[in-house]
């Protein structure tokens, strides 16, 4: 999974390691992590987090619906959830941490390989 971390803001951003969930029609399919790493103000970066796939059960009928919408549909819908802690870094200082709920919905293209559609979403502000 390749993802882009943007920050407009004109302070820097301390992100905590984080750890998300992969999921089909509500069935946890795999996860993954990410490292800590801070990101300068004003800046994009590609973020790479490898998806480990385990304990799926394929005789489930989510399993069956999965293969049918990569065959007969080439469109799967995903959701990545998780949580992400970060302060921002103003000189050489850090705010209080906050850590916030990220989910997000990812449509992909098997045939393609290729994104299709994606909506992400944080709420759950905690200081």
């Amino acid at each position: 999974m390749v993802f882009t971390a943007v920050n407009p803001n004109k302070v820097g951003i301390n992100y905590g390691s984080s750890g998300f969930t992969v999921m089909y029609k509500g069935v946890p399919l795999g996860s993954a992590s990410v490292p800590g790493f801070f990101q300068p103000a004003h800046s994009a970066r590609l973020i790479q987090a490898r998806v480990a796939v385990d304990r799926v059960d394929v005789s489930t009928a989510d399993a069956a619906g999965l293969v049918r919408d990569v065959a007969l549909n080439d469109r799967v819908e995903l959701n990545v959830v998780g949580e992400v802690g970060a302060s921002v870094r103003v000189i050489d200082f850090n705010s209080p941490k906050v850590q916030v709920s990220v989910n997000c919905v990812i449509v992909i293209s098997p045939r393609k390989q290729s994104l299709t559609y994606k909506q992400c979403g944080v709420d759950g502000l905690n200081v």
